[in-house]
């Protein structure tokens, strides 16, 4: 069983999620329940935690801020925001702090038990990859084995996938207890794309997917991607597509 952490200064959603949710069918255990994103930072400091489940809007450490301290202190906890709020903005944030999903209230019982049963597979995977030394363990060297280099490079290429906002080699070393640099010539090796390379691509599609809507605006989209501006963005967006993002999506029929 996995361990989770449920954060909201309402009484009855904290302790109806803690006892009325059959948390065991997706394979995780209520560890704790707490009532804002301060008390939930101090717990976790004393009692690690595999996710959080916490509301955006709460007392003493929102739950915004409380995703940003994790995703600083304790970058493997995964966090799920549940919030009667559907803003494009905190979403935006929850994106740019690794949040996993982000819920509105009132609460369906089918999206909660979808959402946890894909992270129980996530964490199941992570587990596996991190062999029977446990989490602490470090590979100095690239694995041997092609079973499991398939394994790693798949779990590396789902979290570019779902983390290409702020997604780096770095991080994603971490997240499969190897070195960067063998990291990085395991990928080149088994992929035939370099690291950076498969990471632009994923952000040039998401942009392209983006910009062929009616939603968002191109500087929403650089945001959303994780550049530091418009500017920047609109560069690499024509380098890769040889066109400027307006005139990309000048070019494409919208998409409602």
């Amino acid at each position: 069983m996995y361990t989770l952490l449920i954060v909201d200064d309402e009484y009855e959603i904290r302790n109806g999620l803690s006892n009325l949710f059959p948390w065991h069918e997706t394979g995780f255990q209520v560890q704790a329940v707490r009532e804002n994103g301060r008390e939930a930072l101090d717990y976790i400091i004393e009692h690690p935690v595999d996710v959080v489940l916490c509301d955006i809007m709460m007392p003493e450490l929102s739950g915004i801020e409380l995703a940003r301290e994790l995703r600083d202190r304790h970058p493997r906890i995964k966090v799920v925001f549940l919030s009667g709020y559907r803003d494009f903005e905190y979403a935006r944030k929850a994106l740019s702090y690794g949040v996993r999903n982000y819920i509105v209230k009132p609460t369906k019982y089918s999206e909660l038990s979808h959402v946890f049963h894909q992270l129980r597979e996530e964490l199941d995977e992570e587990q596996s990859l991190s062999g029977p030394q446990g989490p602490d363990k470090t590979e100095a060297e690239a694995p041997q084995e092609g079973g499991l280099q398939e394994r790693i490079i798949a779990r590396v290429r789902k979290y570019i996938d779902t983390n290409c906002h702020d997604a780096s080699l770095e991080k994603a070393a971490d997240l499969v207890r190897m070195n960067p640099h063998y990291l990085s010539k395991l990928y080149k090796q088994v992929t035939g794309v370099n690291f950076s390379d498969h990471l632009l691509g994923v952000k040039m599609d998401r942009a392209a997917e983006l910009l062929r809507g009616i939603n968002y605006r191109t500087h929403e989209i650089s945001r959303m991607l994780g550049y530091s501006s418009p500017k920047s963005f609109s560069r690499a967006f024509k380098q890769y597509y040889g066109m400027s993002p307006r005139e990309f999506r000048n070019s494409k029929p919208p998409v409602e």
